[in-house]
C-alpha cells in the first residue's frame, strides 16, 4: 500500500525528502535537512505476553525502559525481532516509522507516542529508510486513527 497516497486521501499536508538510506539516529544527523520538524526515534518492542508497541520519542531523548512499561500498562519490555517487525509492520530495521501501522491490519501494535513531541512537526520515514516525511503530530494521530490501532500519549 502507497502510504504518500493514504495520506493524500486523509487531506494530511506533508514535505518529503529523498535521502540515502540511514539505519540510525547518527546516520540522519548526517543529512542536510531541507524538511522542518523534529526527528523522531522509533522503537519496536514487545513483553512478555507477546504485546507489541511502537514508541516513538525525540531522537535526542533516552528511552527508559525500565520506566516504561508501568507508564503503558504492561510488564517487562525487549525489543521486537526483524521477523516480527516484518510480519507486524512490514519495515525492514532502519525503516520503522509510526506510519508502519497501515500494514498491520490486525492492529496487534500500539503506538506509543512521547508527549514531548505534541504540537510539533515530526520527521518520519514513509515505510522506507530512503525517505523522510515531514507531518504534523495532529495528523499523525489522526492516520493511527484511521489505521484502527490503539495509541497512548506518556
Amino acid at each position: 500500500m502507497d502510504i504518500l497516497e493514504v495520506l493524500k486521501n486523509l487531506n494530511i499536508k506533508y514535505e518529503i525528502q529523498e535521502h540515502v538510506p540511514v539505519y540510525t539516529v547518527e546516520d540522519i544527523k548526517k543529512i542536510s535537512w531541507k524538511l522542518k520538524g523534529v526527528g523522531g526515534k522509533n522503537l519496536f518492542l514487545k513483553d512478555a505476553k507477546k504485546n507489541f508497541f511502537l514508541y516513538t520519542l525525540p531522537e535526542d531523548k533516552r528511552a527508559d525502559l525500565k520506566t516504561l512499561p508501568e507508564k503503558i500498562n504492561s510488564k517487562r519490555l525487549s525489543f521486537a525481532n526483524e521477523n516480527d517487525l516484518q510480519m507486524y509492520l512490514g519495515l525492514i530495521p532502519g525503516a520503522v516509522t509510526p506510519l508502519g501501522i497501515i500494514n498491520d491490519k490486525g492492529h496487534i501494535v500500539t503506538v506509543v507516542i512521547d508527549k514531548e513531541l505534541q504540537n510539533k512537526t515530526l520527521l518520519v520515514h514513509p515505510n522506507r529508510n530512503t525517505a523522510s516525511i515531514a507531518i504534523k503530530y495532529d495528523d499523525l494521530i489522526k492516520f493511527i486513527k484511521y489505521c484502527g490501532n490503539k495509541y497512548m500519549e506518556i
